[in-house]
């Protein structure tokens, strides 16, 4: 969708893509990491790492991501990942606030009207793997990979309201809370931790 937009708009797209078998060796060790920890960390390291480094040798003197612009992220974890970013390139990060009302509403204004792809989870395995599992407890069904598409902005957007990131989170957390709770209790028992 990132190309086809940027050919719309006549900008020049560069994929600078990284080595997904480096990502996931990274993360070995935190595939049932929750959203927004460390897993999470390494890899917005790891993409700013690349785009900073892009900046810096073809003389740009700005970068920033649109990683910061999802309400699902936590805008001060993928800031700092672009400040590390930043001060290792010798290239300015761009600090900005992209998770307000206006610009969610812009965001989902330009979806619906570009129709694009609606990816429901961040777009690895271990966030499909968890999102789905999600989706069955709430009794939803599976995500379906290319298959949803942004339609209607008001609708879309309310995916992405504070009050149902903040519940989703609230109640996320309060899981990982039993989970690590029923792990430990696992480990104290002798049995082996699934």
């Amino acid at each position: 969708e990132n190309k086809i937009f940027a050919d719309k708009l006549g900008i020049q797209f560069i994929d600078e893509d990284y080595d997904v078998d480096i990502w996931y060796k990274k993360a070995k060790g935190m595939e049932f990491d929750p959203e927004r920890g460390d897993r999470c960390t390494m890899c917005f390291d790891m993409r700013l790492d690349k785009t900073a480094q892009y900046a810096a040798t073809h003389g740009f003197d700005t970068f920033t991501t649109t990683n910061a612009t999802s309400r699902w992220k936590d805008v001060d974890q993928v800031n700092r990942s672009g400040i590390r970013a930043s001060k290792m390139w010798g290239v300015d990060y761009w600090v900005y606030d992209w998770q307000t009302d206006r610009m969610t509403e812009r965001k989902y204004e330009i979806n619906a009207e570009n129709t694009f792809y609606k990816q429901q989870y961040c777009g690895y395995s271990f966030s499909l793997r968890d999102s789905n599992q999600w989706r069955k407890e709430e009794g939803l069904e599976p995500i379906k990979i290319g298959t949803t598409f942004y339609h209607d902005p008001v609708e879309d957007s309310k995916e992405e309201s504070r009050e149902v990131v903040d519940a989703f989170f609230n109640e996320y957390d309060h899981r990982n809370q039993i989970r690590d709770i029923k792990r430990e209790e696992r480990r104290r028992n002798g049995k082996k931790n699934y």
